[in-house]
């Protein structure tokens, strides 16, 4: 009986020792897994700037605040890291030339339901859309819109960065896409924007890698429930210069589409008005000859247009070489843009161009 009770005692003893074995083990492991893995400094770094931002939002100060830090989970908190307050962005309506009945339709269509919801209530047509696609060439202003969108509707935006939504470990992108909806469902009114929106919701195959054609599907099937929740405002809104490459369920769950083109003569002109207006130009500048010039040219070719013509006339006032004179202080007024700058400037972009389109030539043809 003796000799049962002591076997009893040592197999006891010896489990016990087993788990001490066991847990010291398993904690050892994950400790060495997550000092090994590069990207657990990048997701401190993203909880940080996120519950910097939710503080701005619903900080300690604000006492009437329905949500607190407490009330995210920490995939949440990665996707928030995105997040851009609405008082944050410097762009409004005033910042974009050249696009004023899009800019019109917009407000109508999506600031003004946005803004006065309480007015329509009981309709079921007059109410945002729940997803809006920008589409056109590059450098054209869609980003641009999209920030004023949230600026003048005063919607949260999360500028939503795909490979935020990627994960090595099993099943975690799906918790993450599915955090991007309830994050925007708590914050709302919010935007959710995606931009370069076909590299992540393009056309889907047959040689879908598995965890990428799941993170797809969950993302439309959660952009789902905000379509068939009419008191949800919440927008998905997309940019893209490859339409045709976007899925076609991607498509239909966005009804309200914008083609941004290339700017004509007269939008080039506003355009140029815009981006010149602050600064000091000579009399010999004609910014009508300038934009009847600039055919095919973008917003932000115009702009760049512009910075490399006042680069040219501080150049000038330098004497070339990118150093002052001691006796010579440069002045304000001084620095004044003159017609010959501009054209110098279109003259260098147009050979960078050609010289561009060259290389992608020969490189397509195989030529040396």
């Amino acid at each position: 009986m003796e000799a049962a009770h002591i076997s009893g005692c040592q197999i006891v003893t010896q489990l016990v020792r087993i788990g001490i074995v066991a847990a010291v083990t398993y904690f050892c492991a994950k400790w060495l897994i997550n000092s090994m893995d590069p990207t657990n400094k990048a997701k401190k770094k993203a909880k940080e700037i996120a519950q910097k931002q939710l503080k701005k939002l619903y900080g300690m100060v604000d006492k009437d605040s329905k949500l607190k830090l407490s009330d995210f989970n920490s995939y949440e908190l990665m996707i928030a890291s995105h997040l851009v307050a609405p008082m944050d962005i410097e762009v409004s309506w005033a910042d974009i030339a050249g696009l004023d009945a899009i800019v019109q339709e917009l407000r109508e269509s999506v600031v003004l339901p946005v803004r006065h919801s309480d007015l329509f209530q009981h309709s079921q047509l007059w109410k945002p859309p729940k997803g809006v696609l920008l589409y056109g060439p590059p450098g054209c202003g869609k980003t641009l819109i999209a920030k004023a969108i949230a600026k003048e509707a005063c919607m949260r935006f999360i500028n939503l960065d795909v490979a935020v939504l990627t994960d090595k470990w099993y099943g975690e992108s799906q918790k993450l896409a599915a955090a991007v909806f309830t994050l925007a469902h708590k914050l709302q009114p919010c935007i959710i924007f995606i931009d370069e929106i076909e590299s992540f919701l393009r056309v889907r195959a047959t040689g879908d890698h598995e965890a990428t054609a799941m993170m797809k599907t969950q993302f439309m099937i959660l952009w789902d429930g905000l379509i068939s929740n009419s008191s949800c405002s919440v927008l998905v809104l997309g940019a893209t210069n490859r339409p045709q490459d976007l899925d076609k369920a991607i498509l239909r769950r966005m009804p309200a589409q914008f083609h941004i083109g290339p700017p004509l003569e007269r939008q080039r002109l506003a355009i140029l008005q815009l981006i010149l207006r602050h600064e000091h130009l000579n009399s010999s500048v004609d910014l009508k000859r300038l934009a009847s010039l600039t055919s095919g040219y973008s917003g932000s070719d115009l702009r760049e247009l512009c910075r490399q013509a006042s680069i040219y006339r501080v150049r000038g006032l330098l004497g070339g070489d990118g150093n002052a004179d001691e006796e010579h202080k440069l002045d304000e007024n001084e620095l004044v843009i003159s017609m010959d700058d501009l054209l110098k400037s279109l003259v260098t972009m147009k050979l960078s161009k050609l010289r561009t389109a060259c290389t992608y030539l020969a490189k397509n043809l195989d030529l040396d």
